[in-house]
């Protein structure tokens, strides 16, 4: 798996530290690690085990090493639990020294009239940017469950479609279900693969050799985690926290 690769290259920056404070909302995941640094990743909710007490680990959490909780992204068996690991991912690329996102086109995209755009986890906005300039096909499941098909393709076109895009931009979140693998084997053709979102793992390392040639995430604002966590708290979405976050280009 392509996440073992990520995480190992994560462990200098994961080590000796562990969890402080967690939060869980209904869009995002918020964690703080003992050095106070915050992360921060999406939450998949289509999917989820139901029932009372399902994510009852979460209250004994605080306090394990964020290597062990890291290590969730490969072994955890629900996306609560993935997505945790990805929030532990998020705080822990604080000590990394990553470019920041001053590109003009979103992710430093480069785009001609010929070209196909594939997007696995719709966007409006960077879709309509995309779409001024060549085809976009577009996959999210969230999307297709409830109906909504605005350029937004059947999941299951994604073997016959991926292979025809010339840039490929991935949610970080193909790393919190699973997709990630067979999804890079879809699109090995593509000459830029771009994984974008603040659930995407910034570290460049674990990536080299998978086809991915940006990572642009991002940081939070470590001063803010009170506010980032009450917001998440009250069910608020990336758009909502834009404010605290730091965003990030990082080439592979």
């Amino acid at each position: 798996m392509l996440m073992e690769k990520v995480v190992a290259a994560a462990q200098p920056v994961l080590k000796g530290k562990t969890i402080k404070d967690i939060v869980v909302g209904i869009s995002l995941i918020g964690v703080e690690l003992s050095d106070g640094t915050v992360g921060v990743a999406y939450v998949l909710r289509d999917g989820l085990p139901s029932g009372c007490s399902v994510f009852k680990y979460v209250m004994d959490i605080c306090g394990k090493p964020a290597e062990e909780v890291a290590d969730w992204i490969i072994t955890g068996d629900e996306n609560i639990k993935r997505a945790i690991a990805a929030a532990v991912l998020s705080a822990a690329a604080n000590d990394l020294e990553l470019a920041d996102d001053d590109t003009e086109m979103p992710f430093g995209m480069e785009l001609g009239p010929d070209d196909t755009v594939g997007m696995i986890g719709y966007i409006r906005p960077i879709a309509q940017i995309v779409q001024q300039h060549c085809r976009l096909i577009a996959f999210d499941e969230g999307l297709s469950l409830h109906g909504e098909t605005e350029v937004v393709y059947p999941m299951d076109r994604q073997p016959e479609l991926m292979p025809q895009c010339d840039v490929v931009i991935l949610s970080g979140t193909t790393t919190i279900n699973g997709s990630i693998d067979g999804l890079l084997e879809m699109c090995r053709d593509a000459r830029q693969i771009i994984m974008f979102g603040p659930s995407t793992p910034m570290y460049a390392e674990g990536w080299k050799g998978t086809g991915i040639t940006n990572l642009a995430g991002a940081v939070w604002d470590n001063s803010k985690k009170d506010e980032i966590f009450r917001a998440i708290a009250f069910a608020s979405g990336v758009s909502e926290l834009g404010k605290y976050m730091i965003k990030k280009n990082v080439i592979v």
